[in-house]
């Protein structure tokens, strides 16, 4: 729903409790600071909270980096120790290894580094502004349509889009955007479309508008939609 959990709340539990506290942040981490210095109101949700441990964050995400790619941030060795691992009595020697994969490819890391070296705070800054004001423009157009509303209040580049009085069929409505050409990700509890903003979605913004404007319309007069594709599947 591209909503930020508590994390105050649940740091201050945390302290309390003498408990560590990690925050996954593999979605929103290489989004989120941007947008803050862009001056959007982003809920604190890193080492700013006295409780917060550990942090990780993807790079194969909105970092636009190849996939498999991710980083694992600790606010103290003291607990970064504790992911290391070695063995002396293997027959070949030390066995040591700083994740639980152990040998894995250089090709994902190496990619990672050379997109984050390209891209630089400018880049980042630069694309951030760009998909969270496409993805502005998409929530308060959704917001105008009959029987559509958006879940939550979003805090980043991502939304999930609900019926706001139960006369679409969220599902039907998947499929319908589908047999239009986009790819939709669908959730429940309750059901709707899940949407990432991404750079790409920056030109066709006003058409995504207009196909669910129409995708809504048909699904709501078109009722047997409900009883087909997809949607029956769910």
């Amino acid at each position: 729903h591209g909503v930020v959990d508590p994390i105050p709340e649940i740091s201050a539990l945390a302290v309390r409790r003498k408990l560590p506290l990690h925050v996954d942040a593999c979605f929103g981490g290489f989004m989120l600071p941007w947008l803050e210095k862009l001056g959007y109101p982003v809920p604190s949700f890193d080492f700013r909270n006295p409780g917060v441990t550990s942090i990780s964050a993807d790079i194969h995400k909105y970092g636009y980096g190849v996939k498999g790619a991710s980083c694992i941030l600790y606010k103290s060795t003291d607990y970064w120790q504790y992911q290391l691992f070695s063995y002396s009595g293997w027959p070949g020697g030390m066995m040591a290894a700083c994740t639980m994969a152990g040998s894995r490819p250089g090709g994902n890391i190496a990619a990672a580094w050379s997109v984050l070296n390209a891209l630089g705070e400018d880049g980042y800054m630069k694309t951030a502004k760009e998909v969270m004001e496409t993805t502005e423009f998409m929530t308060s157009n959704i917001r105008k349509i009959p029987g559509l509303c958006i879940l939550g209040e979003p805090h980043m580049t991502a939304f999930a889009v609900g019926s706001s009085d139960g006369s679409i069929d969220m599902l039907a409505l998947a499929d319908e955007m589908e047999a239009k050409g986009w790819r939709m990700e669908r959730i429940q509890n309750p059901s709707g479309l899940h949407c990432s903003i991404m750079p790409s979605h920056t030109k066709v913004r006003q058409k995504f508008v207009e196909d669910l404007t129409a995708a809504a319309a048909y699904v709501k007069v078109h009722k047997a939609a409900s009883e087909s594709g997809a949607a029956i599947a769910y």
